[in-house]
């Protein structure tokens, strides 16, 4: 197993090289050459010595191949700046990050608290009404645009529960203790993270449903219940743990598809994280930070894949042997 998660180790570093290959010359791709920020046009100030200078400071008078070279040389010891304010672009991202880290864990949460016993729930129940209910419910989720689902939300949770839609935190308050920052914060959170999930819920609902179902068929099953063994025992005990490796796949992708999500969710809370900066720097053509989003973002993708192959040895040890 170890050997075995080496190599992927080797490989993902080797996945993320080539996605920041792609990705910086994708962006550079872009007309209007890397210097022409919205409104320069307009801007008296941004005279043609000074888009000389910033092309001189970023390094944009030379090939391409060597602009790539320098940006990731910049990016990973903090010497990439933001166009938009010449702070460090990493700096700016690592600012952001534990907002949208907390987002994401609470959107996680709120996921796979759901969907596990809605999918069980309806694989036991199959064909009857619940299977049914649930069904419909997923597909209705799934079909929902995450900016309409999140209007939606605001209007219902907000008149019959007064929740918070803006920021992380109650402006102006000052909490005597760390547990009363942090439920301020979960107050906060709850609405985006609950939008963010809806999708996640539905989906990964579903495919539990399908694995569970399946596993219920399997003839292990039927010597179980012939043994007298109670019905929550086969189902908990040995259908789940034979119908979680499908689902293990999608958890490895969650939390990075909860990064990509967060680009609109944050942007229509208001929610200062990391999705409300890339969207932000993508008006602002702010190459630096998007690039530094670009590679954290594919970065999680690939530990999400290393955790699922991490998962895949505890739910089955056949491959911790190998």
């Amino acid at each position: 197993m170890t050997s075995f998660l080496l190599r992927r180790l080797a490989i993902s570093v080797v996945v993320l090289v080539g996605i920041t290959i792609i990705s910086f010359f994708i962006i550079n791709l872009a007309p209007g050459g890397q210097v022409a920020l919205p409104g320069s046009e307009l801007n008296p100030s941004f005279t043609p010595q000074l888009r000389e200078q910033m092309r001189r400071q970023f390094h944009f008078d030379e090939p391409l191949y060597v602009q790539y070279v320098l940006m990731m040389r910049d990016m990973f010891t903090g010497r990439l700046t933001s166009f938009a304010d010449g702070q460090s672009a990493v700096g700016k991202v690592l600012r952001r990050a534990p907002a949208t880290m907390a987002l994401s864990a609470m959107a996680f949460l709120i996921t796979f608290s759901c969907s596990l016993p809605l999918g069980i729930h309806a694989a036991v129940r199959r064909g009857r009404w619940q299977d049914g209910a649930i069904s419909i419910a997923s597909f209705a989720m799934i079909s929902l645009p995450s900016f309409w689902a999140a209007y939606m939300l605001v209007f219902a949770f907000v008149r019959l529960f007064r929740l918070p839609t803006l920021g992380t935190r109650t402006f102006g308050v000052v909490f005597a203790s760390p547990l009363g920052a942090f439920v301020d914060m979960t107050w906060h959170v709850f609405l985006p993270a609950l939008t963010l999930a809806l999708a996640g819920i539905a989906s990964d609902s579903r495919y539990m449903r399908a694995s569970m179902a399946e596993a219920l068929k399997d003839d292990f099953i039927r010597t179980a219940r012939a043994k007298g063994l109670s019905e929550a025992s086969v189902i908990y005990k040995h259908a789940l743990r034979n119908s979680l490796r499908p689902i293990i796949t999608f958890i490895g992708y969650q939390l990075p598809a909860f990064l990509g999500g967060a680009v609109i969710i944050e942007q229509v809370f208001g929610y200062p994280g990391m999705g409300q900066l890339m969207y932000t720097a993508m008006m602002q053509r702010d190459m630096p930070v998007i690039m530094v989003e670009l590679v954290i973002g594919s970065t999680l993708v690939l530990l999400g894949n290393l955790l699922a192959d991490v998962l895949y040895g505890v739910v089955d040890p056949r491959v911790r042997v190998a």
